[in-house]
């Protein structure tokens, strides 16, 4: 469930009419929901209650401070990929001696900032990276903390683009290799084996993936718990969310509604398929959730600047662009895109919704249909809390959007509109073409 929903004919995030946060912070602007972060954390967190369960959030889905504060305050520690997302949680006041630092290219410069900051684990993807750990470790004359990532060869069924765990991809240690790697590890005088981690990929809707993930390391995960030592199993993040539908989805009932055989993966299904798997274990379970906690919980508000009828096509000219969002340039994502005010006294219109950039492909929708509007009122793109602003850029020279924190009645502007003047800031003309 998520906190959006009409009150009358207004859509709101939890009690703040999203018209008003609109009209006062200008479009595009990313709207957060507190509670429905909070609701999806403690869901997940209870799937598999029971066990010693750490949520480490996948900062890469939303970095946002205000963000990672509330995680923070929920318990959530972060699953970093960069020096930058470190820092930033450092900055949003996490101890980062519960996160873990994961990623294919980590630098000397990162690894030494995550020693500094007492990271709980390096998440290793190859050998080389092994040896430049260690390496790091010895100059600063302390261990580093490392579990070894191993690539299950297990087919998500996901968008090619955001699959992780098979053979061809470039994450991870092939699992037949994985014990090799340990034993090669335990050369390293300056690592200390504390886990083993996996992660299969991004928006899985169904939980047999997972399943069969987890049943085929877990032989390993014996073994290197009963010759290593290892005290912890991460089973990575990639539980999906619902992008169709994806209003109706907020409210009770919804899921109960549906086929059997159509619903959505939810916390609850999870945890029942995975908790017989991982209890014999006795070891502390790692979860990295981004997409699952974040992305029902956003929104992205636009502003109708034209509708342009064509012939035999219609387009939807808005505010915001594929540099705002660029998951459906990118990906071919659907987002459900929804009015502010709805009128059901208005025609239907079909239209192709798009944005400003010179690119064809700033498309978001295609013949979508949807309530007659026109310019000057405002849309909502649905499920944008993950991978949106994140991914965003100053393509064109548009400046970044405003994001805002929704709890309750209450609402702050977290991020404020990016200003020209910030967008150029770091950029010198040489004088030599003065």
């Amino acid at each position: 469930m998520h906190h959006f929903h009409y009150v009358g004919q207004d859509l709101h995030c939890e009690s703040v009419d999203l018209a008003a946060v609109a009209k006062l912070y200008g479009t595009p602007t990313y709207v957060y929901s507190a509670a429905t972060i909070a609701d999806n954390t403690t869901r997940l967190s209870e799937s598999l209650k029971g066990l010693d369960v750490q949520i480490c959030f996948a900062m890469k889905s939303n970095s946002n401070l205000a963000l990672l504060k509330h995680f923070a305050n929920l318990g959530a520690a972060f699953d970093l990929v960069s020096g930058g997302e470190i820092r930033r949680a450092i900055a949003a006041g996490s101890d980062v001696r519960k996160s873990v630092f994961a990623g294919v290219g980590k630098t000397e410069a990162e690894m030494k900032l995550a020693l500094e900051s007492g990271i709980f684990a390096f998440h290793v993807e190859s050998e080389p990276e092994l040896a430049r750990i260690n390496h790091v470790a010895g100059k600063m004359g302390v261990k580093a903390p490392i579990a070894i990532r191993v690539n299950p060869d297990v087919d998500a069924h996901t968008h090619h683009k955001i699959t992780t765990g098979k053979s061809e991809n470039k994450f991870g240690i092939p699992l037949k290799y994985a014990l090799a790697a340990y034993e090669a590890a335990t050369k390293f005088k300056n690592v200390a084996i504390k886990g083993v981690q996996m992660h299969i990929g991004s928006q899985l809707t169904d939980v047999s993936p997972f399943v069969e993930a987890v049943t085929k390391v877990i032989p390993l995960v014996e073994e290197l718990k009963a010759n290593f030592g290892i005290s912890y199993f991460s089973i990575g993040g990639g539980i999906g969310i619902v992008y169709r539908d994806a209003l109706a989805s907020g409210q009770p009932g919804w899921w109960q509604a549906q086929p059997a055989d159509k619903r959505p993966i939810t916390p609850e299904a999870y945890g029942a398929a995975l908790l017989p798997l991982l209890k014999p274990l006795g070891l502390k379970i790692l979860l990295e959730p981004g997409r699952f906690l974040v992305g029902n919980a956003g929104v992205l508000l636009a502003r109708v600047e034209y509708l342009k009828r064509g012939h035999g096509r219609n387009f939807l000219i808005l505010d915001t662009a594929m540099n705002d969002l660029v998951r459906p340039a990118m990906y071919d994502s659907y987002h459900e895109i929804v009015p502010l005010h709805r009128d059901t006294t208005r025609r239907a219109l079909t239209a192709d919704i798009v944005g400003p950039i010179c690119e064809s492909g700033d498309c978001f929708a295609k013949d979508r249909q949807l309530q007659e509007v026109g310019e000057g009122e405002y849309l909502a793109f649905m499920s944008a809390g993950a991978y949106g602003f994140a991914m965003a850029s100053r393509y064109n020279s548009r400046p970044l959007a405003a994001e805002v924190l929704v709890k309750g009645s209450n609402f702050e502007l977290v991020n404020a509109r990016e200003s020209f003047e910030s967008m150029i800031a770091n950029e010198r003309i040489p004088a030599f073409l003065k």
